[in-house]
């Protein structure tokens, strides 16, 4: 059985299910017919993860489908809001009532060189230097995670999303802003650790 955490909680069911070689990702029984075109050229990893996004929305709501408004996933009947993620060997799928973000991310060095991208200045503040790469990766996580709540194609990582203070002995309630000129939306955030990964959810 491929679930490897089950993080649902009142609000949400959040599902994460890890690769299995053994397991069976059949695409003519998981994939949609409309999504038949869309996949033709993804390499073999990616469909995989793509399949196993499938196999869990299969084992929650067999009658629905992931269907695509340009790059934004949707369910079809559309009757619940989600939210997808996958880093391989692990894929996570989000059902909610409400809108909801999730995201997985490994834990990478690298993304000391592309912090000036996503980090504020206040956000550099409360990061414990020992610990700067998992701060860092949290933090760029809880964003990716708010994008999928409320994006658009104006807005910057760096600018316009912004992730309060926090510790990460303690990373849960964490608090969220989406913001410009016109909007300030507040969410609350947790996260998760596993092997080398961290998982956001943010609704």
């Amino acid at each position: 059985m491929p679930l490897y955490r089950d993080f649902s909680d009142d609000q949400a069911t959040i599902l994460l299910w890890k690769y299995d070689e053994e397991e069976e990702l059949n695409p003519e029984f998981l994939l949609e017919e409309e999504n038949m075109d869309r996949v033709k050229d993804y390499h073999p990893t990616k469909l995989k993860e793509l399949l196993l996004v499938r196999k869990i929305l299969k084992s929650v709501l067999p009658d629905h489908k992931i269907l695509y408004n340009e790059r934004i996933p949707y369910l079809s009947p559309n009757d619940f809001e989600i939210s997808v993620t996958h880093s391989f060997p692990f894929a996570a799928l989000a059902i909610s009532k409400n809108k909801v973000g999730i995201d997985i991310e490994p834990f990478n060095p690298k993304i000391k060189r592309i912090q000036h991208k996503f980090l504020q200045e206040e956000e550099s503040g409360f990061i414990e230097k020992d610990k700067e790469v998992a701060y860092l990766t949290v933090i760029w996580s809880l964003k990716e995670s708010l994008y999928k709540i409320h994006h658009s194609n104006y807005w910057s990582l760096k600018k316009h999303y912004e992730v309060k203070p926090f510790r990460l002995d303690f990373p849960f309630n964490i608090q969220c802003r989406v913001h410009d000129d016109k909007v300030s939306d507040l969410y609350k955030a947790r996260v998760e650790f596993f092997e080398n990964y961290c998982f956001t959810i943010v609704d």
